[in-house]
């Protein structure tokens, strides 16, 4: 199994199957409670993020097209050691590529830009063999983004069990 079918068996692990909320925002076409139509979330992909998608019907392999293209390969999680990639490509699903990036790139102290580029490749050869501090930087900066969300209170409990897994599922990938 190569790092991306690790990493969306992980991620998908944490996401599991449909589910319509209407507290989440993601859940609704509009991305806001209320707002357009509470079609939900299947294996990850919401409404919010694929209004155009009946998500309800979305077989697993067509959200690991989905996984791949729009968030493994936009991220470049490819070019990054297997549990840094692991920990962008979950953030990039949940939070957004570019926010993804954008934290990567503060931990490493590079621009943030939102893009994968030399030098945030430079910056990680520069501190290789440095892994868990990345992560753990990486996952400190997702968890105050993350409890800061005002939809914390209903679903951090959550969040924070997956956010606190994901460095221990990271480290069983390597790199």
């Amino acid at each position: 199994m190569d790092a991306f079918e690790q990493a969306f068996t992980i991620v998908i692990g944490h996401e599991g199957g449909y589910s319509a909320v209407p507290a989440d925002p993601g859940n609704w076409t509009s991305g806001k409670c209320g707002v357009g139509e509470c079609r939900g979330t299947n294996w990850g992909i919401s409404a919010a993020a694929y209004p155009q998608t009946d998500v309800r019907l979305l077989t697993k392999d067509q959200a690991q097209e989905i996984y791949r293209h729009d968030y493994w390969d936009r991220a470049q999680c490819g070019k990054l050691p297997p549990a840094l990639a692991l920990l962008v490509f979950d953030a990039a699903v949940n939070n957004g590529v570019g926010q993804a990036v954008r934290w990567l790139q503060a931990v490493l102290g590079v621009a943030q830009d939102g893009v994968i580029g030399p030098a945030v490749l430079a910056a990680l050869e520069a501190r290789a063999g440095q892994g868990a501090v990345l992560c753990g930087e990486f996952q400190a900066k997702r968890l105050v983004f993350m409890a800061g969300l005002p939809t914390w209170r209903s679903f951090g409990v959550g969040w924070a069990r997956r956010l606190c897994a994901l460095p221990f599922q990271a480290i069983q990938m390597g790199g």
